[in-house]
């Protein structure tokens, strides 16, 4: 524990996914697995002095292992976000280069399936959203990057229902203010990864008690996640 009761900084996570490197290579796929990499390396090369970049590029490696099995070492640790951690310094930013040239130097799978089974429909993708025409006109002009926006490339861009009133209007300004944490505008994945999975701290998914709980729960439930571990 760090002074005044605060939770663990950074190095324990990064020295902890060092530990499990070979079990997340084996649990992400490939677009996971490079997507932690592109966030360990912006830690890598987030200026030491600077502890708001250093902070957000740790924000970034921890949201980049939410698909992490929830019984995942790291995961666990990643999800254990009642106490608020410590400001990362700059020896974070010294362990993320070292985990870096660990985790790029991991050779792929030895025996990849030659015909692999086709792959099932984007469950992110099956839930209800708005099309890009329909969200431009709730939002009255372009959706502000603060919104879920899916790729879906055979229908064209896809945006989360669950962001807006049933009633119509524009997006709940909570969503707004928790996507912002959640850094939606380069990782929508994981941010609504976040919103429809399930969530300790809150006790169920946040998506189905919005509008339930109170605004500030929720975000800091999102804060919670950001911050600490």
């Amino acid at each position: 524990m760090n002074e005044e009761g605060r939770g663990p900084s950074a190095e324990p996570l990064l020295a902890l996914i060092g530990e499990h490197r070979e079990s997340i290579r084996a649990a992400l796929d490939d677009e996971q697995h490079a997507l932690l990499l592109t966030r360990l390396t912006a830690l890598a090369e987030a200026p030491p002095d600077d502890t708001m970049a250093v902070r957000r590029a740790l924000q970034g490696v921890r949201l980049a292992l939410r698909p992490l099995p929830f019984e995942h070492p790291v995961r666990v640790m990643v999800d254990g976000a009642r106490l608020v951690a410590a400001p990362p310094g700059p020896a974070a930013v010294t362990e993320a280069l070292a985990l870096l040239s660990l985790m790029a130097a991991q050779a792929p799978d030895p025996d990849p399936d030659p015909d692999p089974a086709p792959a099932g429909p984007d469950p992110l993708l099956l839930e209800p959203a708005l099309s890009a025409a329909e969200a431009t006109s709730r939002c009255g002009g372009a959706p502000p990057s603060e919104l879920i926006r899916l790729p879906d490339p055979p229908n064209g861009d896809r945006y989360p229902r669950f962001q807006f009133p049933a009633g119509g209007g524009t997006p709940h300004e909570v969503v707004l203010e928790v996507n912002r944490l959640l850094l939606a505008d380069i990782d929508p994945r994981g941010a609504a990864s976040w919103w429809l999975g399930a969530n300790t701290w809150l006790g169920g998914t946040p998506v189905s008690l919005l509008g339930l709980l109170p605004d500030h729960e929720l975000v800091g439930a999102a804060v919670a996640l950001v911050e600490g571990e």
